[in-house]
């Protein structure tokens, strides 16, 4: 009876080898049918894509026409002027008809303000860079409202030290419209 159920340690290892390598190739043999099955399914979605695909290029072209043919009507009032300013130590980029937050300005509201550092002026006539500030070029603005900004926390702390301090601000703030953008007293658009 020891004879029968002795074994040698090569033939438990290669016993152990075959189970691993039996075991090995099964989640193979059942992830290589998974994936056939998957691409079964989307092989047989594909033609009703490509059917839907094909109606809806002329869907695309027929919208595609409308909105080109009103976009260059909308750009051409607008979209393309554009003036830099500089304005409380930044520098501001401007469009007519659009309304910003400035620093405080000591205007009322319903005022008219007048920036006259302008740096960069782009319209329809082209682009003119100021060295450092374009000639007679202006950007007058409608006050609409005095505003405060969004609450930022200051936390500073000192570790080790039990020192801490907590504090809040918000900046105060005027929305304005840009009205009109002029060169030389010509508006630009």
């Amino acid at each position: 009876m020891s004879e029968e159920t002795t074994t040698t340690s090569s033939e438990q290892d290669t016993s152990a080898a075959g189970s691993k390598a039996a075991k090995k190739a099964e989640p193979k043999a059942a992830s290589e049918a998974k994936p056939k099955a998957a691409t079964a399914k989307k092989a047989d979605a594909k033609p009703a894509e490509k059917k839907a695909a094909a109606a809806k290029p002329e869907a695309a072209i027929a919208a595609a026409a409308t909105t080109t043919e009103s976009k260059p009507a909308a750009d051409a009032s607008t979209g393309d002027q554009y003036a830099i300013v500089e304005a409380s130590g930044t520098q501001l980029w401007l469009q007519p008809n659009r309304y910003y937050d400035v620093d405080r300005l000591s205007a009322e509201v319903g005022s008219e303000v007048t920036f006259g550092d302008v740096l960069l002026v782009s319209g329809s006539s082209g682009t003119t860079l100021g060295k450092p500030y374009v000639k007679e070029a202006s950007v007058s603005l409608k006050v609409l409202a005095h505003r405060r900004g969004p609450k930022v926390i200051v936390y500073k702390m000192r570790k080790k030290k039990k020192t801490r301090r907590k504090n809040g601000h918000r900046q105060e703030l005027t929305r304005v419209m840009v009205e009109s953008i002029t060169v030389g007293g010509k508006p630009l658009s």
